[in-house]
């Protein structure tokens, strides 16, 4: 009997202590982190605050965008030969070492050729082909052109095209590689007050991004170009940048920097990427840039001559003060002292702005011109014929 016993003791003794050894969850407790409130956390002390995921977002956006177009922005060098010492004075000059020496030293001298390079400014890649976008007065006078991209990769470059009148030239890269070009956006959506990024590299700061927004649009009379268009940003454009790409929060490229206002810092100017397509795509396909041409001298409206022309002193428009001899104007009827009001339906108020409009419309397209003569309003069709510089 005892024996029975002290074997059911012995049993229950093994139960209880498998029961403790496996049954039991011996893992240690962790306890749940105390949830602080977002105000008080150390990597986000205001994303409590109304509109902090917009900011994040914003910042998001730009580091994107920068990331995205800086592939396709180059940076454009002068390459200058050095000039060596007579190499044949190297070769039999009395300086020390063996003769083999010096005839090495001499072919190296002869045959290998140092140039010195000198960064004049930014570009963009415009299509697959290698063609690149920058500005006449970045390329104006270079020798011999380096393209460095921002993965350290070279080619040589060659200006295909240039059209001084809009600032803008065309190079192209030798090259099979196939390149791609960023997205382009049109200048006309963006608004006053949109917020934009400048890519370049001022100062020889390779992919500088710089942040602003834009300050106004349809800036003219500036002096930079003959046929001006502006948009005009607060964006820093600094010696350097010129050529570089002017994007939109949707990444887009909407201006090409091109120039830096005397007037003080924060006044920078991008031409429209409109404008940027359509020289850029002439001066590939054909070497040069077609425009318009109407053959009229305009002058602008003032209120002593809008009352000798017994119109209202408010009214706006441009005055014809001469018209050139067979000119597409003097065979549509147009007299000198008329006043041109509307172009194919676009109010003229400015010179700059009739002289824009008649540039871009197509060579030999009839367009309507509405114009005031003896305060009488009338309509005349102009075939436009082409520019000739």
């Amino acid at each position: 009997m005892k024996k029975f016993i002290f074997l059911g003791v012995w049993i229950v003794l093994i139960c209880v202590s498998l029961y403790w050894a496996v049954g039991r969850d011996t893992r240690p407790v962790v306890e749940a982190p105390l949830e602080l409130p977002l105000a008080s956390t150390v990597d986000n002390p205001y994303s409590h605050l109304e509109g902090y995921e917009t900011l994040v977002r914003m910042q998001e956006a730009f580091v994107t965008h920068a990331r995205t177009v800086k592939r396709s922005v180059v940076s454009i060098n002068n390459l200058t030969e050095v000039a060596s010492s007579n190499a044949r004075s190297d070769l039999f000059s009395g300086e020390p070492g063996t003769w083999f020496t010096r005839f090495r030293y001499w072919l190296k001298r002869t045959f290998r050729k140092q140039y010195q390079m000198e960064s004049l400014g930014s570009g963009m890649i415009f299509n697959d082909a290698g063609y690149i976008v920058t500005n006449y007065h970045v390329v104006e006078g270079a020798n011999r052109l380096l393209i460095k991209f921002l993965d350290n990769r070279e080619y040589s470059g060659q200006v295909v095209g240039v059209d001084p009148k809009t600032d803008l030239a065309v190079v192209k890269v030798f090259s099979f590689s196939h390149f791609e070009p960023p997205r382009f956006g049109n200048s006309s959506d963006v608004e006053v007050g949109d917020w934009v990024m400048a890519i370049g590299n001022p100062y020889g700061l390779t992919g500088t991004i710089t942040v602003g927004v834009v300050s106004g649009k349809g800036r003219i009379d500036l002096g930079i170009a003959t046929f001006e268009n502006f948009l005009q940003t607060d964006t820093s454009i600094n010696p350097g940048n010129s050529g570089g790409p002017l994007i939109d929060m949707r990444g887009h490229i909407i201006g090409i920097n091109t120039a830096i206002a005397e007037l003080g810092a924060g006044v920078g100017f991008a031409i429209p990427m409109e404008t940027v397509e359509k020289v850029a795509h002439d001066l590939i396909d054909n070497g040069e840039v077609e425009r318009g041409w109407l053959g009229v001298g305009i002058q602008n409206m003032t209120p002593d001559m809008a009352e000798s022309f017994r119109v209202s002193r408010h009214q706006s428009g441009v005055v014809v003060n001469s018209i050139d001899e067979g000119a597409p104007a003097e065979r549509a009827g147009m007299r000198q002292g008329d006043i041109i009001i509307a172009y194919d339906g676009k109010n003229v108020a400015h010179p700059q702005h009739l002289q824009n409009y008649v540039a871009d419309t197509k060579v030999g397209q009839s367009v309507q011109i509405k114009i005031l003569r003896e305060g009488a309003e009338q309509t005349l069709e102009v075939e436009i014929g082409k520019y000739l510089s």
